[in-house]
């Protein structure tokens, strides 16, 4: 629709136009600035090959522990993440075994989708639900400890190789304090 020579001298809806687009423009340079300068959460990249799938706990004392590991192995943005309460028995367990299945599906999606070529779990010491499942006696002798976590750990790396023998399987204990061994020789 074309406008009059007399609409166009009197009307305002051009100006209502650029101040809007101003504002729009304003808004998006206000959202990066606030990106760059507080770390939010840039774009998520398209679906790819990543390295890993790890495992871990959801105990929230060792969160960013898990996370400076992974990034200590260069391995930042490179995983996809599956968090089961007690990470190998979480899985290996039989009074819940829709985590176990959870577990399996998100194997298989990340096989599809992401193309992972290792599984890595990560246990941790003085685990709550390595404490449920198996009494907290276990968790009171340093080396019965790490053998119930080498024993759960290998359980389930048998099962990995089983239904997925093209994939790597990685067996790590995680202390309190960050620190991480390898259930490899457990």
């Amino acid at each position: 629709m074309r406008h009059s020579r007399i609409h166009a001298a009197s009307c305002t809806c051009h100006l209502t136009d650029r101040r809007q687009l101003l504002r729009m423009t304003g808004l998006a340079a206000a959202g990066a600035a606030a990106v760059a300068a507080f770390g939010l959460p840039r774009l998520a990249r398209a679906a790819g090959a990543t390295e890993a799938l790890l495992l871990s706990c959801m105990d929230y004392r060792l969160m960013d522990d898990v996370a400076r590991y992974m990034d200590g192995r260069k391995l930042t943005e490179k995983y996809d993440h599956v968090i089961l309460a007690g990470a190998s028995i979480g899985v290996t367990n039989e009074k819940y075994p829709a985590w176990g299945q959870t577990f399996w599906d998100h194997v298989g999606v990340a096989a599809q989708l992401h193309h992972i070529k290792k599984v890595i779990v990560m246990d941790h010491r003085d685990c709550g639900a390595y404490k449920l499942f198996l009494g907290p006696e276990h968790a009171k002798d340093r080396a019965v400890e790490t053998a119930a976590h080498g024993r759960e750990a290998a359980k389930l790396k048998t099962a990995i190789k089983a239904k997925h023998p093209d994939l790597e399987v990685e067996l790590l204990l995680m202390a309190l304090d960050g620190s991480v061994e390898s259930l490899a020789g457990v």
